[in-house]
């Protein structure tokens, strides 16, 4: 295959645009992890078999693509007029479905409209402004997701015709690296792996530092529970990971890249390896890239699942086949990072702002978000909402607007009790931040933090202490052992928890939780230490008479604390089936003695009794009836 020459790049990008989706349909279909595993695979193999089968192949351009970010409501199909003035937005679709859309709208011009989104009032989406018209996508906008959705991320052609490659061919043969820089400066962007710290400034000190060996790192460890960010867009959009690897070593002065990408990614390993190919087949990556001269190579390395991995250099560390444990700083990796040479370490999310940015400039992109936190955020936005996916919105943007607008609203009518953000290390929030704009300093001085942006939101029917209990408990799985302040104080601050669970709890626990989770964010050795506390911190703070309640009343308000919890059976409801009683591991259960069938002849068997002396709290009988008789206080 003959390489690309910077020349050769652009009469490419020319002629495909002009092509690009010519067909008089293209029918997108997801091909994130999500939907793959709910036959979306299959969905996009019988689109194909069924146009060729009904004879409008020639009709119809079928293409899979990485996440659409709507992950509630798949697996999605969108189906496309050539000139995308109209769209259709079929949610929830099975493979039986697609021989109906084949033949409706492909064939006959016509909507299938048991198949189309509904929003929550009932109101069918039909076709016109695509996905615009959505509640969920409305406040929306799509930087690092530009591409996820939209483009065959195994196929380089797509992602070139979509301006890729239009920043290296720049930063190789137009702009110097004090240009690139520059672009970043004003482009405000900061890390979105959690620190956020200046983008420019690590580039800038990384290139300044003196020596012909240096490494550019991409961070792809994301460890957080309920987070998908980066697994999405290396999903989804691959290259532009690649280009902003290749940039930033062309910029700083490095010839080799490593993405650290976590082994339980095997979807976006795939795609990530398929891209890399691509790109060094076509002159994009390897020797003498574009014909500039300037060589750079980019190697895959999987992690073992470690969620301190997801530090900087505790990652470096891995990569180069030790224990993935922190060190020190200073130095700082930009100074001394992998083997001791200046190293360059982004997360996913940060290198893929990068490529539109050097595109469109960095006053575009600073002209989105807050004075302090420019562009946009991608969150993956889970829990007890109505609307679970992966989102992006401009920083600054409010609690109540992701959750109640983008995310609309609380599942099945409950009320509102808080939102986490930042993963394990982030706080919980509640009613009273819900208007307040997210950015970093925002977050950080309601006592939480951006993290690397997972957003999981809790209903009335959660505890706090369990879920403090919940992200404790990981944090002690996943603490390296290296420092004693993270070592002893996330296992010291989990014994509390537990005993408060259990109804053992003293007033005293409180304080102590308060100063070891102090202790802990001061002495810590890295961030994941610093920041464990923080859930346990911030509910102690804003849910203070909930722990009380555990403590004084020994009462578990929403029954998740099952050493404190109360199962009776109501008698009203109650007909005395057994089911509980089959159920019951320690045979608490039985019909109730002395009773006496009601004249008008409705029950005939007596209703069932708990013995709570030989309760152990399991719960299977509040599982297992099917008439709401067991009620948990």
């Amino acid at each position: 295959m003959a390489k690309f020459t910077r020349d050769s790049l652009n009469k490419l990008r020319d002629a495909k645009k002009k092509e690009w989706r010519k067909c008089q349909y293209t029918i997108l279909t997801c091909g994130g992890t999500a939907c793959q595993s709910n036959k979306g695979e299959q969905i996009y193999q019988d689109l194909i078999t069924e146009a060729k089968k009904q004879g409008v192949s020639d009709k119809v351009q079928i293409v899979k693509t990485g996440c659409f970010g709507f992950c509630e409501k798949g697996p999605i199909v969108k189906v496309m007029s050539n000139n995308f003035t109209e769209t259709s937005f079929y949610v929830e679709i099975k493979p039986e479905d697609v021989a109906e859309i084949i033949s409706a709208q492909v064939k006959g011009g016509k909507e299938v409209e048991r198949l189309l989104y509904k929003d929550p009032s009932g109101k069918t989406h039909q076709k016109g402004a695509g996905e615009g018209n959505i509640g969920f996508y409305q406040k929306q906008i799509r930087v690092v997701l530009r591409n996820c959705g939209a483009i065959n991320p195994e196929d380089i052609n797509e992602y070139i015709t979509n301006d890729g490659y239009v920043a290296l061919e720049k930063s190789l043969f137009e702009w110097k690296p004090e240009d690139v820089i520059e672009q970043l400066k004003i482009s405000g962007l900061r890390g979105r792996g959690g620190a956020g710290f200046p983008t420019w400034m690590k580039w800038d000190t990384t290139k300044k530092v003196p020596g012909n060996v240096k490494y550019v790192v991409c961070n792809a460890d994301e460890g957080d529970p309920g987070a998908y960010m980066d697994r999405s867009t290396i999903e989804g959009d691959p290259h532009s990971v690649i280009e902003a690897m290749t940039i930033c070593g062309k910029t700083i002065g490095a010839t080799q890249g490593y993405v650290y990408i976590r082994a339980e990614y095997p979807l976006a390993v795939h795609r990530l390896e398929i891209a890399l190919q691509q790109a060094k087949e076509n002159g994009l990556l390897g020797k003498d890239i574009l014909g500039s001269g300037f060589d750079f190579d980019i190697e895959i390395r999987l992690g073992a699942g470690a969620f301190v991995c997801g530090e900087e250099t505790a990652l470096l560390r891995s990569l180069e086949g030790q224990r993935g444990m922190p060190t020190p700083k200073p130095p700082f990796p930009a100074i001394a990072g992998l083997w001791a040479k200046p190293t360059c370490i982004n997360n996913v999310e940060t290198l893929a702002n990068i490529p539109v940015i050097l595109v469109k400039g960095g006053e575009w992109f600073a002209a989105m978000g807050t004075p302090d936190s420019k562009g946009t955020k991608v969150f993956a936005l889970t829990g007890k909402v109505e609307n679970s996916g992966l989102i992006e919105v401009p920083m600054g943007t409010t609690l109540r607007e992701i959750i109640f607008e983008i995310g609309g609203g609380i599942k099945d009518g409950k009320k509102f009790k808080g939102v986490q953000t930042g993963g394990p290390s982030g706080g919980i929030l509640t009613e009273k931040d819900l208007d307040t704009p997210i950015d970093y300093a925002g977050l950080a001085k309601m006592g939480s933090m951006m993290g690397s942006g997972g957003m999981i939101v809790m209903n009335e029917d959660d505890c706090v202490v369990d879920v403090a209990r919940f992200y404790m408990d990981f944090c002690v799985d996943e603490s390296c052992g290296k420092c004693s302040p993270c070592r002893i104080g996330t296992s010291q601050i989990l014994a509390i928890l537990n005993k408060i669970a259990e109804g053992k709890g003293e007033d005293s626990d409180l304080l102590k939780l308060e100063q070891i989770g102090k202790a802990m964010q001061k002495g810590s050795l890295c961030a994941l230490g610093q920041t464990a506390p923080n859930p346990t911190l911030s509910t102690v703070k804003n849910f203070r008479e909930e722990y009380m309640e555990h403590i004084h009343n020994k009462k578990c308000r929403s029954g998740k604390c099952k050493k404190l919890a109360i199962f009776e059976i109501q008698e009203e409801p109650c007909i005395g089936c057994g089911k509980c009683a089959k159920n019951c591991p320690v045979d608490a259960i039985s019909p109730k003695e002395g009773w006496t069938a009601p004249a008008d002849g409705k029950k005939k068997k007596p209703p069932m009794v708990i013995d709570q002396t030989k309760c152990i709290k399991c719960g299977e009988c509040f599982s297992n009836c099917k008439f709401d008789a067991v009620v948990k206080k």
